[in-house]
């Protein structure tokens, strides 16, 4: 057969392969392969018409034609590098309502303070539900530090690599650093970061919680119980123990953070003196402490001018909807780094007010975290269901309902900076409550800084465009009162306004 009849195939194969390995990805070895062959194809088309192209390239027609040509010639070749450079080397720009596509600072401090090389292998696939939050979330990672390399692995295709990384079940993450792995099962900013910080640390800090005098206990998996705050301050990257200091003599050492989640029973002397030295010595305190009960914390902290209640806050601006008026929706934060930023209400059930009064001869410095509105005062009568302000035995608010200490050094250069935080209430840490976004935060908050974790105060969720309405008492009131009654009063008002308008024609 003549080569000529052929031409005009290889003319269409090369363009054909030269778009199909232009449609494979770049990684693909397949891609170069056709890239090859269509180049080839095109070589031997235009070698075989040559004769013919010098023929009709000297025709007027052509030569008015070329300019036309090379002008969208150059437009295009333009237009191909500026795409190139800014693929290569252009920046990102979040232009959403609420920079929904943009990383959370304290993400961006744990990128940019890497050290050391981390790779993250992603095993999910295009069709699974996570792939695409990975791959908009970890760009940006990758994208922030040139340390952090993401790699996409279908575990139906690679099933070798599954196994090797302990893989369980579709769309997790592996973050790994020499042979240090950390597993990501869910894709969000909070999961990913918490994972970053955990394999990048090669010593993390313990938190103690505190046990024998009727405490929440982190291996309670019940309403009451504390196994879901241990769950997610693990995922955070901390050592979390327990134990009970008539036991071990030696449960504070190598103590970042003591916590005492609401203790029921008296702490003896010997062990709030060894809590003593443990402050004294840098020691970081959270103190959780219901109201109603007698722990022998109460009189141990008037030393520091610390005094918890007396009484129940009941605020008629923040209590949760028409439920029991103790449980409060605390919405008003002060501008500490533990709250700064919130958003989100803290639910806070059966909560006991904090004052401070500076003792003389001491240097304390006391920051209020949470405030009530000026509607509250402290309910006395414990056993009131509908609770009234009686003028003269309940106190009027607004109150502080939580607050951090700290000690002032008494050398400029010392290390060694005390620090408490004082909550009224533990039942918001429990698991029943700590689902809700704002205590979440604010328990992490409060522990990431008493740790000295400034990089682990948390990562709240992105917030949507349309951010839910949770009314106060008052404003249910009044959207019951237009929407129940208002609203159809005026359509009935009308309707009978154009009956009788009808009838007098």
């Amino acid at each position: 057969m003549d080569i000529k009849h052929l031409l005009p195939v290889l003319g269409m194969l090369g363009v054909g392969l030269g778009l199909g390995g232009l449609l494979l990805p770049q990684t693909d070895a397949k891609s170069t392969i056709l890239e090859g062959v269509a180049l080839l194809c095109l070589i031997v088309y235009f070698a075989g018409n040559w004769t013919r192209l010098k023929t009709f390239s000297g025709s007027r027609s052509t030569r008015l034609g070329l300019n036309g040509i090379l002008a969208i010639l150059l437009m295009a070749g333009i237009l191909t590098i500026i795409n190139f450079l800014v693929i290569r080397h252009g920046g990102r720009w979040d232009l959403s309502e609420t920079q929904h596509f943009s990383l959370a600072p304290q993400t961006l401090q744990v990128l940019g303070q890497l050290k050391e090389n981390v790779r993250v292998l992603v095993f999910s696939h295009e069709r699974s539900p996570g792939f695409r939050t990975y791959r908009d979330l970890l760009e940006g990672y990758a994208h922030a530090s040139s340390r952090l390399s993401v790699t996409f692995i279908d575990p139906e295709k690679e099933p070798g690599k599954a196994r090797e990384y302990e893989i369980a079940k579709i769309d997790t993450a592996v973050f790994k650093r020499g042979e240090q792995t950390i597993h990501v099962p869910k894709p969000s900013e909070s999961n990913l970061t918490s994972a970053l910080i955990r394999v990048t640390k090669k010593q993390s800090k313990r938190l103690v919680f505190l046990e024998g005098h009727g405490e929440r206990q982190i291996t309670d998996q019940e309403r009451g119980g504390l196994s879901l705050a241990r769950k997610n301050l693990e995922a955070q990257g901390y050592r979390v123990a327990r134990g009970s200091m008539r036991k071990d003599a030696t449960l504070l050492e190598d103590t970042a953070v003591l916590i005492i989640p609401g203790p029921r029973e008296s702490i003896e002397q010997e062990e709030l003196t060894r809590i003593t030295n443990f402050v004294a010595e840098g020691g970081r305190l959270l103190l959780l402490l219901d109201p109603q009960t007698s722990s022998g914390l109460e009189e141990w902290i008037s030393q520091w001018g610390l005094t918890l209640g007396p009484g129940i806050v009941v605020d008629p601006e923040d209590r949760v909807a028409q439920g029991s008026p103790t449980a409060l929706l605390v919405r008003r934060f002060t501008n500490h780094a533990i709250t700064k930023g919130f958003t989100a209400p803290i639910l806070l059930p059966v909560l006991q007010p904090v004052s401070f009064d500076q003792p003389p001869g001491t240097n304390l410095n006391f920051t209020s975290l949470l405030q009530s509105s000026e509607q509250s005062w402290a309910e006395t009568t414990y056993d009131e269901t509908t609770p009234e302000f009686e003028e003269g035995s309940d106190k009027k608010g607004p109150f502080m309902l939580a607050g951090t200490l700290g000690w002032a050094s008494p050398h400029a250069d010392s290390t060694v900076h005390p620090a408490l935080v004082i909550i009224g209430n533990s039942a918001f840490a429990s698991n029943t409550y700590l689902q809700f976004p704002g205590n979440t935060d604010f328990l992490s908050n409060a522990i990431a800084w008493l740790a000295d974790e400034n990089t682990l105060i948390s990562v709240s969720p992105k917030e949507s465009s349309f951010p839910p309405y949770i009314p106060n008492p008052t404003q249910e009131h009044m959207l019951f009162a237009v929407q129940v009654f208002s609203v159809p009063f005026l359509l009935l008002l009308s309707g009978i306004t154009v009956w009788r308008r009808r009838n007098r024609l």
